[in-house]
């Protein structure tokens, strides 16, 4: 969003105005990020509505919303990571528990304490690789994983070619792939083998 963007959502004072002013500027935006992210138009307006309800909820509870923007996104983003996480949960009880047998099941793994510290301390690996990338390199890579934008968009706001997008997020997936494998334990991959594309 320009300047001139942020100003004019920080002159909303209204609750209707910011609403409006929200509503109106990203909602397709939004709409077709978490459409790429969910592949289900549907969920994906469940997901918007949902997003927004809960920036709401944090403008009238006096949170000052200087970015609504960034909020939106991050908002959506753990609407679906919670999703997901909803869905595995469900899938793995559905195959191992039966009817009757929840007594003594214990709750997911992924709520255990050292599990949790284990995630936070490899969110803090993987976001410093990511700033260690070179500008350019950490642009395109942000461009692509966090606003959803497609090769050519990123290529057009760059003013870079598609190819040259495509070495950029290939630099920063092996930063990021070297960063797993340190955090597992494992040997390093070689280079040569053909990994899942950005």
């Amino acid at each position: 969003m320009t300047r001139h963007g942020y100003a004019a959502a920080r002159r909303v004072h209204s609750l209707a105005g910011f609403v409006r002013f929200v509503f109106e500027r990203y909602y397709r935006e939004l709409l077709n990020f978490l459409a790429r992210s969910v592949r289900d138009r549907d969920t994906a307006a469940d997901l918007v509505q949902e997003s927004y309800a809960r920036v709401l909820a944090a403008q009238q509870a006096g949170q000052s919303v200087q970015d609504p923007r960034a909020l939106l996104y991050r908002t959506a983003r753990n609407l679906v990571i919670d999703r997901h996480r909803r869905a595995e949960v469900r899938g793995e009880t559905a195959e191992s528990v039966q009817d009757g047998e929840w007594e003594g099941v214990a709750g997911p793994r992924s709520l255990e304490p050292d599990t949790i510290l284990a995630s936070r301390e490899g969110l803090a690996a993987v976001v410093a690789t990511i700033d260690q990338l070179p500008p350019r390199c950490r642009e395109a890579f942000i461009l692509y994983k966090f606003d959803g934008l497609s090769y050519a968009e990123i290529a057009a706001r760059m003013g870079i070619s598609t190819r040259t997008v495509e070495m950029q997020l290939r630099i920063a997936m092996e930063a990021c792939w070297r960063c797993q494998d340190e955090l597992e334990g494992a040997a390093p991959r070689s280079a040569g083998k053909k990994r899942v594309s950005p």
